[in-house]
């Protein structure tokens, strides 16, 4: 009988096509260890505006919302990856979020989490923050899982990879963290 995958769910924060959040987010997939599947979540742009009169574990018939939970459930761990908006986490991003307060799906999940940014501190600030509220819904996020990135732009190669080697010790590291993380079975 073959063992399943371990799968880890990415999600990037950012919406635009040509992202640097999600290039690095699929950098950080090809890095899983042997037994992790990356698979990265697509629906970001269609998940409703959240409002807890619409909320409820039918979530009042919005498909977006029952797919956005069951790939949460399906996942073994997550992996966040976000631009800062205006010194703080980008709304469709929270929007999400918003939409598993109640059902729970990040309790207890391994979850690693990484800004990046075009300028010095990386997005430290969203970053902060969004640890915050992952927190505050009981996602474990390892020691070594969150990690800023600054100036990515200068940090990814026009091939893909990454061109820093501490930035690529650190996201090593992270996934190291994460796997480790995850609960055998």
């Amino acid at each position: 009988m073959k063992q399943r995958s371990l799968v880890v769910l990415g999600i990037s924060g950012s919406l635009r096509e040509q992202s640097s959040n999600t290039r690095l987010l699929w950098i950080i997939g090809g890095m899983m260890p042997a037994g992790m599947e990356f698979r990265m979540y697509q629906g970001l742009a269609s998940l409703p505006h959240f409002s807890p009169d619409l909320d409820g574990d039918e979530a009042q018939g919005h498909e977006a919302v029952r797919e956005w939970r069951e790939e949460l459930r399906a996942a073994n761990a997550v992996v966040i990856c976000t631009p800062e908006y205006a010194r703080g986490v980008p709304g469709s991003l929270k929007n999400a979020l918003d939409w598993v307060v109640s059902s729970g799906e990040f309790m207890n999940m391994p979850t690693a989490v990484v800004s990046a940014s075009p300028h010095p501190d990386g997005g430290a600030t969203a970053l902060q923050s969004l640890i915050l509220t992952l927190k505050m819904m009981s996602a474990a996020i390892p020691d070594e899982a969150s990690l800023a990135v600054p100036f990515v732009s200068k940090m990814i190669g026009p091939d893909g990879s990454v061109t820093d080697t501490n930035t690529l010790s650190s996201l090593l590291n992270l996934v190291r963290a994460l796997s480790q993380a995850i609960p055998a079975k």
